[in-house]
């Protein structure tokens, strides 16, 4: 990875987007559905694109809208829909579009009361509260690209689960909005947007139930001095809710809301990204993280946490993971005693040791928090956490709180920590490499062609003939998930002190290499370094 010279310096006006030529594009590029960049396309966290690239504009939006129309029709789902969006300067005119469609439909949308930003998380939390009391189930859209740049819009469905979409419910929305696309439009309604939209008190809902899930009495008592730094997204109205709601000492770092977010950072490539895992994203944070006990940060929808302690700066992802995992299960007396761990197969094998130490289940699933929906729903997990920042774990009493990450609940989970403990998160985590070892962990990318990504993602087992990795006997060949069975869409090689992971990029023609050593730099890089090999020949056959 080639890092751009600024990056973690300050965002230059000749780095900032023109607001208004990304918005007016946003109408007046249309599409070409014969191209395959500019047809809707859901990954794991919906569609996403820029306005400039004919990736994201009107048409997408109106056709994908009236194909979560039909979709919730055929389901059965005849409930209100949510209706949230964040900070990005495509969310506002994309929700009105949403709307547009919905009111057609006749589909009753439940707005913010404010006219504000609805983080993900607290829209996870409203359906999931909606359906607890109703017989008629509904579900939501959060208009958001998550923490990608400020050109990028991005539209997502979560259905009455309060979680991700699955996979069949994307394909299902995609393949619709496509044909409509494919069309011309037609097929798709449109109507006066305020004809069938209501009030709905997101933040409030939200904030004042954090004390099921959060000790915020702990959290108060211990007098935790927080610095929360909104990076300009969707929570940047909550975290001073929370302060003055709940008594905390907590300063919003930067209260700003800029479309351009040219208070930003730059990223490693030199990009503005409201990354919260990122060095780079986050340095102006990072710099005052002397002044707070603990600092934390959010992307631009809140459903990634960015965790930053005086004595070691920004926690890498995979760290807190396992510090929080430890933590929850040791002191939520209230959860079930056959509650296990979720992982993605991606995420550190530090997770797998404190899981074992804890007598717990760990369930690892394939990447993509869809697949912790139905754990968390059922308290079957308690924990739910995946390497890129994200996760979301139970009530207090062993409830479902989110099915959705929820970013501002595990930054309020550090301070929990520092309340109850003493100690920061970071000095927790050195506590665990002092029994268990400490990792290295990387990602790197590795050139592929659409066939050889083709190949990767329906590899069998036993097209890996390697009996080693980096000097280890092979001990597990996985195509598929330990925890749930389910297809990885790559291959996954773990030996006694080490593993790699080959999933294909949906956007670019490489494969992404995860690995991990518990034997130190030198060992990782040469199952890196073997990892190519061992994927090259399984691609030759």
């Amino acid at each position: 990875m080639t890092v751009h010279p600024r990056a973690g310096l300050p965002a230059e006006p000749a780095d900032l987007i023109d607001v208004p030529r990304v918005v007016s594009r946003y109408y007046t590029t249309h599409p070409d559905p014969a191209s395959p960049e500019q047809r809707v396309a859901f990954g794991t966290s919906g569609h996403r694109g820029s306005s400039l690239r004919a990736a994201f504009n009107e048409d997408h939006i109106a056709a994908t809208s009236q194909a979560i129309v039909e979709y919730r029709r055929d389901q059965g789902v005849s409930g209100p829909l949510f209706l949230g969006r964040d900070t990005h300067a495509l969310s506002e005119p994309a929700a009105v579009t949403a709307l547009e469609v919905f009111a057609a439909n006749d589909v009753t949308v439940l707005v913010d009361s404010r006219d504000r930003y609805v983080p993900t998380p607290a829209l996870s939390h409203a359906i999931l509260a909606y359906n607890a009391k109703n017989a008629v189930k509904a579900d939501g859209v959060v208009v958001t690209p998550s923490h990608n740049p400020p050109d990028d819009g991005g539209f997502k469905y979560n259905p009455p689960n309060g979680g991700p979409a699955d996979t069949d419910a994307t394909k299902w929305i995609q393949d619709r909005a496509n044909e409509l696309l494919a069309a011309g439009l037609k097929g798709v309604r449109r109507a006066n947007l305020k004809d069938r939209s209501e009030k709905y008190d997101y933040l409030g809902t939200y904030v004042d139930d954090l004390p099921a899930v959060i000790d915020i009495d702990a959290i108060r008592n211990a007098g935790v001095r927080i610095g929360a730094d909104p990076l300009g997204g969707a929570s940047v109205d909550y975290w001073g809710e929370i302060a003055s709601r709940h008594g905390l000492d907590l300063t919003v770092v930067n209260p700003t809301v800029d479309a351009r977010f040219g208070f930003m950072t730059l990223d490693w490539d030199g990009k503005i990204r409201m990354d919260c895992s990122s060095p780079y994203a986050m340095a102006s944070l990072i710099a005052q993280k002397d002044r707070f006990q603990i600092a934390t940060g959010n992307d631009a929808d809140a459903d990634r946490h960015g965790i930053v302690t005086p004595d070691g700066g920004l926690m890498n992802p995979n760290h807190y993971l396992a510090v929080a995992i430890d933590y929850l299960f040791r002191n939520r007396t209230g959860w079930p005693g056959g509650t296990g761990i979720g992982k993605t197969l991606v995420s550190s094998s530090m997770i797998d040791r404190v899981a074992a130490d804890l007598g717990r289940r760990l369930d690892e699933v394939p990447v993509g928090f869809k697949w912790f929906v139905p754990g968390l729903l059922d308290a079957s997990i308690g924990f739910g956490g995946e390497e890129s920042a994200g996760a979301s774990f139970l009530r207090r009493d062993g409830g479902v709180w989110s099915t959705d990450k929820d970013g501002i609940l595990l930054d309020l989970l550090a301070s929990e920590i520092i309340a109850v403990t003493g100690r920061t998160p970071s000095e927790h985590y050195r506590e665990l490499t002092g029994r268990f070892g400490d990792p290295a962990y990387a990602r790197i990318d590795a050139p592929a062609t659409r066939e050889e990504k083709a190949i990767l993602g329906k590899l069998s087992p036993e097209q890996v003939t390697a009996k080693e990795l980096a000097g280890e006997a092979i001990t597990a060949v996985l195509t598929s998930a330990p925890g749930n069975g389910a297809a990885i869409g790559g291959l996954k090689v773990v030996t006694e002190n080490g593993w790699f992971a080959a999933r294909p990029s949906g956007t670019e023609d490489v494969y992404k290499i995860y690995a991990e050593s518990f034997r130190g730099r030198e060992h990782l890089a040469a199952i890196q370094e073997e990892a190519r090999a061992v994927v090259s020949a399984a691609l030759r056959g």
